[in-house]
């Protein structure tokens, strides 16, 4: 573990790493176990790269806790996964503050328990003097739904006389995202092997490196975490230019 850190070039860190956690439900189902139980142990996970991330330096980490989607799920799941959330943050908050973690959350919390928004409230409220690694919830949340909400934000100020509809810019989008006080996501990761990004992020992923590993995310290590940072460190990023053109500019 150390030798891996060691080798990970600190001046070329990504800003942001966001996660899409799956593959709990099936971790649990391999095991003969309920899925409660793949949740529970995919909490651990949490930790464990929240950790690694935090010492490595990444600024921020946004994890896919819960999408609008998974709404639908059977309402002994969805239940049981809102008091593990709530609970976990709570169990885990005086370590984020121990560790200069700043926690913060996306989504559309209003079809969310108001107790459970409440507690996770309290938690965002006790670590924000965090000035290390932000660590974002996506809580609730869907691409779709935000990118939405952007549009309606907008309209109404140009409505309102405020805004000119020929002024609106990429800039003008973002700035209406939950995700606004953030940089872009430099790294997407996907744990579980599914190959897509499930309306998550679909405007700030524009150029993040994908990283797609089977791994399920209750068995998903700090060195893989790790290996995945280097790797990235070895991508030539082009952003729509040529390498010369890259190159040129070094």
């Amino acid at each position: 573990m150390d030798n891996l850190i060691k080798q990970i070039d600190h001046s070329r860190l990504p800003a942001h790493v966001a996660i899409i956690m799956d593959g709990n439900g099936r971790w649990a189902k391999a095991r003969s176990l309920q899925r409660s139980a793949g949740h529970v142990k995919g909490v651990e996970t949490v930790r464990k790269i929240t950790e690694i991330a935090s010492e490595i330096g990444i600024g921020y980490l946004t994890l896919y806790a819960f999408s609008t989607e998974n709404w639908n799920r059977p309402r002994q799941e969805v239940d049981t996964l809102m008091h593990l959330i709530a609970t976990a943050i709570e169990r885990e908050t005086p370590d984020l503050i121990k560790n200069n973690v700043r926690l913060t959350m996306i989504g559309d919390t209003s079809r969310m328990p108001a107790e459970v928004v409440s507690r996770l409230q309290k938690c965002i409220d006790d670590t924000a003097s965090g000035t290390g690694l932000t660590l974002c919830l996506a809580l609730s949340y869907s691409s779709r739904w935000e990118i939405t909400r952007a549009a309606r934000r907008l309209a109404a100020a140009a409505a309102a006389g405020e805004i000119d509809p020929a002024d609106i810019d990429d800039n003008a989008v973002a700035a209406n995202l939950t995700t606004a006080e953030m940089p872009d996501p430099d790294i997407l990761i996907r744990t579980g092997g599914d190959m897509r990004v499930s309306n998550f992020l679909l405007w700030q992923i524009a150029y993040a490196e994908l990283f797609v590993t089977p791994t399920f995310w209750p068995d998903f290590s700090k060195e893989d975490f790790c290996r995945i940072i280097l790797d990235f460190q070895s991508r030539e990023r082009r952003f729509g230019l040529t390498s010369e053109q890259i190159n040129e500019t070094i």
